[in-house]
């Protein structure tokens, strides 16, 4: 389908499209140096960002998982759609238009599914906040002012009002074009027995957005007493856009200001999210109908840059009932999938933020918030006050039972903190909780921390072709280097280009975009995507996505000079190789029964020796 799309169109949208604004849509992206930006890879779990952006090459690589490629294939692997598709949301993102080769009418009015079912849930939640002004609304309207929500609260949010009526939106999205499959599809509208009718019906809305802005789906409360589904609240169900254990209600608007202070509160319900931001917390969001899970930690991690290098905090506000104590463990449970610091608020009433701040204002939240402690020592203290402390066997329980916690703690840098604090809690010895731990703790279980990028360089005997080369290794940094200049500042190395041939570079991949370079005329006379173009292999493909857009740190500009210094180091590696192998060669022979052939041998190793002194002189020169 990809070839419908005129190829200059294409063109036009890998152009009009910036990769790094694309990509901040899911990742929070920092300064790497050298017109890079780095961030946690959306892809895979990670401690340590690796996945790397070069806007002005239009490059993204992640080193840690391989995945890379342009804006994209970016859009085809987040959003999970195909190349034709992807092409298309760019366009209509970026206003380029799309014309298609003869055999597809009408194609170019075809936004694909992902674009309609977005276009009918905008289209719902503009219908949905016009009606809260209607006087069939007035019960929605009563809820939220009787909540501290005025009119203005309800527009920042978007909050609306869903008709009482079985086809009010659906009558809506009728005229606008909608087709009821979709509507269906984006769940706005149930097919029954007796026809179609909409999802949402006498009740106040809450639309819910992914990270681009988009209202993927919708959170709808309870208004009336004769409402025929029980449930206070209801949600979209599954679609191809609302996965609710993807989503955060807020994180649109928090967004920003999460990224900035690398600070997320995690509230409970769509009120307190309005609550905290209109009392000045911008980085409060909440669960969409299910619990706080590992792809909304994933989430989280994602807009922080949370990492070992730059540690934020993250803050659960939880009721001081029992369901708010399992919420408790279940958080401290994903706790270790965070570097950053955990913390926990709770309001001494037990008043969740939007009755916290209708009762003592705004300055009351930003206190909940600012006076929080960390969440292993509330859980703790949760399960050391179940049992009675007077008693022996009271504190051999509570030492017992919490000892099991602190030792699923996989960050073992923290057992012997936490062990610390539970003895203090329990009134018991450290060396009795240091026992509890151990018992507790499973053969096997000290395993490196997940998310860990440290693995063997390789196993032996593992054949090199097979392996792509680790950025980190440093017997290929030079090829490497030469590599990343030649596609990146192809005038650097392109007048030295010549003087290098294939022996020159040891790793299979890379002796393969060499190859490639050289047979399209050079360095200056090609381009990643040509180079890319010209290698038939996937993993070959991603060596040329990650040297494309991988930081040069170079301490002066990328010159000739600097690039004239890189290819005689390189030159001077190869001699030091043929020197290596001529002297075992020497080493195993006999000067005096084989004299002809040892001082030929020898002749080419003082050549080499004198021509290694001169590449050595040539690169201390530069």
């Amino acid at each position: 389908m990809a070839g419908l799309i005129r190829d200059t169109d294409i063109a036009a949208v890998r152009e009009r499209a910036p990769i790094d604004e694309v990509i901040r849509d899911h990742v929070t992206l920092r300064n790497a140096g050298g017109g890079s930006l780095k961030g946690l890879c959306p892809f895979h779990d990670e401690k340590t960002p690796s996945f790397h952006v070069t806007p002005s090459r239009g490059y993204y690589h992640c080193f840690g998982c391989q995945e890379g490629g342009d804006v994209i294939t970016f859009v085809q692997k987040m959003e999970g759609v195909g190349f034709t598709e992807a092409v298309e949301r760019l366009a209509s993102r970026f206003g380029v238009e799309l014309h298609y080769e003869e055999g597809r009418p009408g194609a170019a009015r075809d936004l694909g599914q992902r674009g309609r079912l977005i276009e009918a849930n905008r289209l719902a939640a503009e219908f949905f906040r016009a009606a809260l002004g209607s006087a069939d609304a007035e019960p929605g309207r009563r809820f939220l002012l009787e909540r501290g929500f005025d009119e203005a609260a309800a527009s920042r949010f978007g909050v609306g009002f869903a008709p009482r009526s079985g086809d009010a939106l659906l009558g809506l999205l009728r005229s606008k074009g909608v087709r009821e499959d979709d509507a269906v599809t984006a769940g706005l509208v149930v097919r029954g027995s007796r026809g179609y009718y909409d999802r949402f019906r006498g009740r106040l809305l809450w639309p819910i957005r992914e990270l681009s802005g988009d209202v993927v789906g919708f959170g709808a409360r309870r208004l009336f007493e004769d409402d025929r589904v029980d449930a206070k609240y209801l949600n979209t169900p599954e679609t191809p856009l609302y996965k609710k254990s993807h989503l955060l209600y807020g994180v649109d608007l928090a967004r920003r200001d999460i990224a900035s202070t690398s600070q997320a509160v995690v509230v409970e319900g769509y009120t307190d999210v309005m609550a905290c931001h209109l009392a000045g917390v911008t980085t409060a969001v909440a669960t969409c109908g299910t619990a706080f899970g590992e792809d909304h930690i994933r989430v989280l991690r994602r807009l922080m840059l949370d990492h070992d290098e730059f540690r934020g905090e993250v803050i659960f506000t939880f009721d001081g009932d029992e369901a708010g104590q399992q919420a408790a463990l279940r958080a401290f449970a994903g706790d270790q999938e965070f570097v950053a610091q955990t913390y926990v608020s709770v309001e001494a009433d037990g008043r969740d933020p939007c009755e916290l701040r209708l009762a003592d204002g705004d300055a009351a939240v930003r206190e909940l918030i600012a006076n929080r402690v960390p969440l292993y020592r509330f859980v703790l203290r949760n399960v050391v006050g179940r049992y009675d402390l007077d008693r022996a066997d009271g504190r051999v329980d509570a030492v017992r039972e919490a000892a099991r916690l602190v030792a699923s703690v996989r960050d073992r840098s923290k057992v012997e903190a936490f062990a610390r604090e539970l003895a203090g809690m329990a009134g018991v010895d450290v060396e009795d909780v240091r026992a509890a731990v151990r018992s507790a703790q499973r053969p096997g279980a000290r395993g490196r921390r997940p998310g860990s990028s440290a693995e063997p360089d390789a196993r032996p005997g593992q054949p090199e072709p097979t392996r792509v080369p680790d950025p980190g290794e440093r017997r290929f940094e030079v090829e490497r280097g030469v590599l990343k200049l030649a596609l990146q500042e192809p005038d650097s190395v392109g007048p030295w280009w010549p003087e290098l041939d294939g022996e020159d570079f040891t790793h299979p991949y890379y002796r393969a975009v060499f190859a490639a370079l050289t047979g399209l005329g050079g360095p200056t006379a090609s381009s990643s995507a040509a180079v890319d173009a010209a290698l038939a292999g996937g993993d070959a493909r991603r060596v040329v996505s990650a040297l494309a857009v991988e930081p040069l740190h170079l301490a002066t500009a990328p010159d000739e000079r600097v690039g004239r210094a890189y290819v005689m180091r390189l030159r001077e590696l190869t001699a030091m190789r043929r020197i290596a192998e001529l002297k075992s060669r020497l080493q195993r022979m006999n000067p005096i029964t084989e004299a002809t052939g040892y001082n030929r041998l020898f002749g080419q190793l003082v050549a080499l020796e004198s021509e290694r002194r001169t590449l050595r002189e040539s690169v201390i020169g530069d």
